[in-house]
């Protein structure tokens, strides 16, 4: 599902017009993205949480020529899913 097909579900679910919708998938993501950029994690009970995993520095390989190289260190965003979550797509929750 790309982002105008969650739009149109989001606003047949909702029984409200793709504008509203896109307007708040949008402002979902500008909450989501702002938070994360703050270094704080956002939590949606039974659903997951999103938040910021720190990726240490290491050591890399070109696959093409074989010569080693350094990635710096970074922060990287990053989904936990939720218990419930987990069960309904394992097929446990009905």
């Amino acid at each position: 599902m790309n982002r105008k097909e969650l739009v149109d579900a989001l606003a047949a679910k909702t029984d409200s017009t793709k504008a509203d919708a896109e307007r708040n998938v949008g402002a979902l993501i500008d909450i989501i993205s702002g938070t994360l950029k703050k270094g704080d994690s956002l939590t949606l009970v039974g659903f997951g949480t999103f938040e910021v995993r720190k990726r240490a520095a290491r050591t890399g390989r070109n696959p093409k020529t074989g010569e080693e190289l350094k990635i710096k260190a970074a922060k990287v965003p990053a989904f936990k899913a939720g218990a419930t979550l987990k069960a309904l797509v394992n097929g446990t929750k009905k």
